[in-house]
């Protein structure tokens, strides 16, 4: 290294760089033309000796000069044969330029095949370490043909190196949902299917555009993970059901309890620790409900049958709730567009609606402002919720939407909020092609806000957009 090297002094200077020496091939090639023209100077000068001979210079002459190109007939025909056939092949070594060509011909030649075996060793060893992954891997052509894949994708999509090589993957994995994805030419994020060869297995595929129009397609299966999944959904929903009948009885005895608290008979003592349960229930009551929607929203599949859903009056109802739970202590700025409705799920779009109102009136501090808006554009519809709330650190938003995620467990627990809202809407949002967007600055509020497509849209084209909305 560099670094070990002692430093140079004046009394150890190196010497001097010699003077560069002319270049090897250059000398050679001008010698070697010197020579062909030597030896074109005698042919022509012994022909025209032997015609001065015999009184026919011309006849000489022509007869030297067919002598000098059968020569160089021979040796065209000595490179013929070489490059036709390299490795059975021996070049003459003749002197002049055609030993110059010949010589430098067999150079070109040792350098070609050595870089062909170094190359042959990078593909084999390439091809050694991706038949050791995991993880299945296609190389596809320009028109989605296989070029090539390892020993996973063999055996995870049942293809055959005999057959399968030139055939085009759409043909062999029929799914429409890969084959929306093949064709969209966008291959943004990935797509599940069901394997070829087994629909038990899971697979997900994902393509990686690289090089002059080729695909790296990578198969992972992911039939574990959807099986913990499964059986983690079902354990949520099955302990949320059982909790529910207990915790239904448990509140309603508080509420029996909690007015003779009050009124004073023998059980004043018993006032604090009564709220205080009931208040729990109902938290644990609340909690196993997100749980239990959660789930739901997991679980279904798509539903095709989609309704058209008036937002505009279901915001003016989540609003007024909103109001009433603010108790006053907020002031609300709500600009809705009319007319301009959603296809959805009336369910799902309540629960995006009100969580993201509802967390905004549970963290902004009295005297604070939320603005809601609802408008539309030539890229789809918005709903936004604005606050002047505590704020977010910039490192906490990406965990934002995570299952019981809290920013600040105590203040959390303390506004009623159970740590799945921001979940339940993040899966609400994608069943319906949505997008969440958060910023915010700690200390001077948050914007939560929601783009639905235009596809999802009805109504927003005929009309314009909303004035004064704060994005």
């Amino acid at each position: 290294m560099a670094a070990d090297q002692p430093a140079s002094s004046p009394a150890l200077a190196s010497p001097a760089p010699a003077a560069p020496k002319p270049a090897k091939g250059r000398a050679l090639s001008s010698l070697a033309w010197r020579q062909e023209l030597v030896k074109l100077t005698i042919v022509a000068a012994v022909g025209l000796l032997v015609g001065q001979l015999f009184s026919h210079l011309l006849a000489g002459f022509t007869l030297a000069i067919v002598v000098y190109l059968a020569n160089q007939m021979r040796h065209l025909r000595h490179l013929r044969l070489w490059l036709m056939a390299p490795k059975h092949y021996q070049l003459p070594e003749p002197s002049g330029i055609w030993g110059e060509v010949f010589e430098a011909l067999q150079v070109l030649d040792k350098r070609n095949r050595k870089r062909k075996k170094k190359l042959a060793e990078i593909v084999a060893e390439f091809q050694a370490s991706t038949a050791a992954l995991p993880d299945g891997a296609v190389v596809l052509g320009e028109h989605g043909e296989i070029l090539w894949f390892n020993r996973a994708a063999q055996s995870l999509l049942g293809l055959r190196s005999s057959q399968d090589v030139g055939i085009r993957i759409a043909n062999l994995i029929r799914h429409p949902n890969f084959t929306d994805y093949i064709a969209g030419d966008s291959y943004s994020g990935e797509v599940e299917v069901p394997s070829p060869i087994n629909r038990n297995i899971a697979l997900a595929l994902r393509i990686i555009p690289y090089g002059n129009n080729q695909r790296l397609m990578i198969v992972r299966d992911i039939s574990e993970v959807r099986r913990l999944e499964h059986a983690r959904r079902d354990f949520v929903s099955n302990a949320s059901h059982e909790l529910r009948t207990p915790l239904t009885v448990l509140r309603g005895y508080l509420d029996m309890l909690e007015p003779d608290t009050r009124d004073g008979k023998g059980l004043a003592a018993w006032r604090m620790p009564v709220t205080e349960m009931r208040n729990q229930a109902v938290r644990m009551e609340s909690l196993i409900n997100d749980m239990l929607k959660l789930a739901r929203l997991e679980a279904d599949g798509y539903d095709h049958r989609l309704d058209v859903l008036d937002i505009p009056s279901m915001l003016a109802r989540t609003v007024e709730e909103a109001k009433a739970m603010s108790k006053g202590q907020h002031r609300f700025e709500v600009n809705i567009q009319p007319q301009l409705f959603l296809c959805g799920r009336e369910i799902e779009a309540q629960s995006i609606l009100s969580n993201l109102v509802t967390n905004a009136v549970r963290y902004t501090p009295p005297g604070g402002v939320i603005r809601v808006n609802w408008w539309g554009d030539a890229e789809g519809a918005h709903f936004s919720v604005v606050d002047s709330g505590i704020g977010i650190e910039a490192a906490d938003i990406p965990r934002l939407t995570e299952r019981f995620y809290r920013v600040d467990v105590g203040r959390s627990r303390a506004s009623g909020g159970t740590g799945l809202g921001l979940s339940i809407v993040k899966h609400a949002l994608e069943r319906h092609d949505g997008r969440l967007r958060i910023d915010s600055e700690l200390g001077a509020g948050s914007t939560f806000r929601c783009d639905f497509p235009p596809h999802r849209v009805d109504g927003h084209e005929a009309l314009p957009v909303s004035g004064n909305i704060v994005h």
